[in-house]
């Protein structure tokens, strides 16, 4: 079985946030760049369980960026990767991104697509249906649970209010999300193999961006506490029909 995780570089979560050039870019000075967190700690951890229950599976990586989005590829490799694809362009286009991953994912016939649910920097959650769609292949969403027998997957996923769990034949597109696996850290015999691991960079297809920044912003300052003294009910009852309303 091959199968072809997507792996996207995000800021770290304690890395401060500012914008440059009147807002319209993210300022990169100081910031540590991560795996995104459902990339790594759910798809790609699970694919390599999958792997460990099958030595014959083969997972490829891929991502979309410049190069200095390698070190990222790398520390995926050391987790447990085989082979990456580094499609060298820089684009924030959702669909953009989509048909290069497709691109990549057409020419090496791979059984299985995993993406995680989305990135912690922007949040979209739509690669993986756009992926998907440019396979004409099946896709489930939101995936907790992801299990393998033969040719047939049966998948768990969130829906409003509890779970949906689903069978679907190979080959096919997962999102995952966090109850897919648990976050390991690669050991000292991954990182010095993936030095030697092959990370191959190829061009993108020509692809219209339908989307771009205009401007960023920050959300506005959180406003103080008040607090009121337990004998003063009268009090609270004002500040929640006057002030919370007008939050």
């Amino acid at each position: 079985m091959k199968i072809l995780v997507c792996i996207s570089k995000t800021p770290d979560t304690t890395a401060k946030i500012a914008f440059t050039d009147n807002n319209t870019k993210f300022d990169s000075n100081g910031v540590q760049w991560i795996i995104n967190p459902y990339d790594e700690w759910y798809a790609l951890v699970r694919a390599i369980e999958l792997k460990e229950k099958d030595a014959a599976t083969v997972i490829h990586l891929v991502t979309v960026g410049t190069a200095d989005a390698e070190p990222i590829i790398r520390k995926a490799l050391a987790l447990g990767g085989d082979e990456a694809f580094r499609v060298n362009s820089d684009s924030h286009d959702s669909y953009y991104i989509a048909s290069q991953i497709a691109s990549v994912a057409k020419s090496g016939g791979y059984d299985l697509v995993f993406t995680g649910k989305e990135t912690i920097d922007y949040n979209g959650s739509s690669i993986g249906g756009m992926v998907a769609e440019l396979l004409d292949l099946p896709y489930v969403s939101l995936a907790t649970k992801f299990e393998l027998n033969g040719n047939k997957a049966t998948i768990t996923r969130e829906i409003e209010g509890g779970e949906e769990t689903n069978e679907v034949d190979l080959p096919l597109v997962v999102s995952a999300q966090k109850g897919m696996a648990e976050q390991r850290i690669p050991n000292m015999r991954g990182i010095m193999a993936a030095r030697t691991k092959p990370l191959k960079v190829v061009e993108p297809v020509a692809t219209e961006a339908f989307t771009s920044v205009t401007s960023f912003g920050l959300p506005p300052a959180k406003a103080g506490v008040k607090l009121v003294p337990a004998d003063n009910p009268e009090e609270l009852v004002r500040l929640l029909n006057e002030e919370a309303k007008a939050i």
